[in-house]
């Protein structure tokens, strides 16, 4: 029986993970359970799954969270702040982790598992995309297993299942992009934050919402599948379909095209990875081919979406630009759903942010966290400046 760690158990790739766990409970245990700030929904899921150990990333709430645990009678230990993230991941009852945190915040214990050998179930993109060389790097060392929960990383992940050698065999990886809620809207400029956060096909968190509207989450996608699959960014194409049915697609070099293709519902890339290399129930339903109707596909407008844009180019400069890209974009969104930045200057505060990256390479966390810091501070200010 698999011992889970949820890191992000509150968000919603952590609840969809954890509806999978409780369809094969004599498959999966709940070892630990984290959460950002959330005490009420953490120590709900406390109650559920009685999992050893649950932490809060925000120190501040641990004496309500150990509070609440006493009043519901619970023994599940408390821990509180960001060395406790990786404290949790490094339990010997927790097997399995499964990165859902948001952000930068995610980096430490997702690197840590892998140092640690954890087989690491990866939905925290900004994890790679930042520390990509690091990561599959103590992934290799340790022995770790490091298996994608992105939908369209998961497809590709599927797609090249039997491939002997993908790098003679395969001529580019094709991510799919729903196109977000602006996919046919001409004017930007008055965009609000509730209409970036309404997904047509997907219901995510706020922060990921807006990546998807402006497209940024689809650059991101591509080097974090560069990093995982070892394809340069040139042979990483992205299309946009607004079924989001197929999820993405392998070309060979026969010509050959392989897609994988599911109803657009998180719980299947958590089950294919979870249940790997079986076949697990994951509570979706079941594609109706002949009510699809029709599968349409288009090339994302890079003048409208310059992030997708951009993306791209720190994935070619390479050194510590992803970090500057992560940094700045996390901070800009972050703006804007306060209302503090519009949505157009997103990619404004991105790209000049991203001019001043250095090309020195990051050689370890802490230069991972300098970057990101320096980054942070450069991005702030423009955005001061902005608002």
């Amino acid at each position: 029986m698999q011992g889970i760690c949820v890191l992000g158990a509150t968000g919603s790739i952590g609840t969809s993970a954890l509806e999978v766990i409780a369809r094969h409970p004599d498959r999966f245990r709940v070892a630990a359970l984290t959460a950002q700030r959330n005490v009420a929904a953490l120590v709900a899921l406390a109650r559920r799954f009685a999992p050893p150990l649950a932490v809060i990333a925000d120190v501040a709430q641990l004496p309500l969270l150990q509070q609440q645990l006493r009043a519901a009678g619970l023994p599940t230990r408390a821990l509180g702040g960001a060395e406790a993230l990786v404290e949790a991941v490094l339990s010997p009852e927790v097997d399995t982790v499964i990165a859902a945190i948001v952000g930068a915040a995610g980096l430490p214990p997702t690197l840590a598992a892998a140092r640690a050998g954890k087989r690491i179930l990866l939905a925290n993109k900004e994890a790679i995309v930042c520390a990509g060389a690091l990561l599959i790097e103590a992934v290799r060392n340790s022995g770790a297993q490091l298996l994608p929960l992105d939908s369209e990383h998961s497809a590709l992940h599927q797609c090249l299942a039997g491939a002997a050698d993908a790098s003679r065999a395969v001529r580019r990886l094709i991510l799919t992009a729903s196109g977000g809620p602006f996919r046919n809207r001409a004017d930007l400029s008055a965009v609000t934050p509730e209409e970036a956060c309404a997904h047509p096909n997907w219901v995510m968190g706020p922060k990921i919402s807006v990546d998807s509207a402006t497209l940024m989450n689809k650059g991101l996608e591509v080097i974090e599948a560069s990093w995982l699959f070892g394809f340069p960014p040139q042979q990483i194409d992205v299309v946009v379909h607004p079924q989001s049915v197929v999820h993405s697609m392998v070309e060979f070099v026969d010509g050959s095209v392989v897609a994988q293709l599911g109803t657009p519902d998180m719980r299947t890339p958590l089950a294919y990875a979870l249940g790997f290399p079986e076949r697990i129930e994951s509570g979706s339903a079941f594609l109706d081919f002949l009510a699809l109707g029709h599968l349409t596909f288009e090339a994302p407008d890079l003048s409208r979406f310059p992030c997708l844009r951009l993306a791209y180019e720190a994935a070619r400069a390479g050194g510590s630009a992803s970090v500057w890209l992560n940094a700045a974009n996390e901070e800009a969104v972050a703006a804007f759903l306060a209302r503090r930045l519009p949505f157009t200057a997103i990619a404004t505060v991105i790209e000049a942010t991203l001019a001043q990256a250095p090309t020195t390479v990051p050689r370890s966390l802490q230069d991972v966290l300098d970057a990101d810091a320096a980054a942070r501070r450069y991005a702030r200010a423009l955005i001061g400046a902005t608002a």
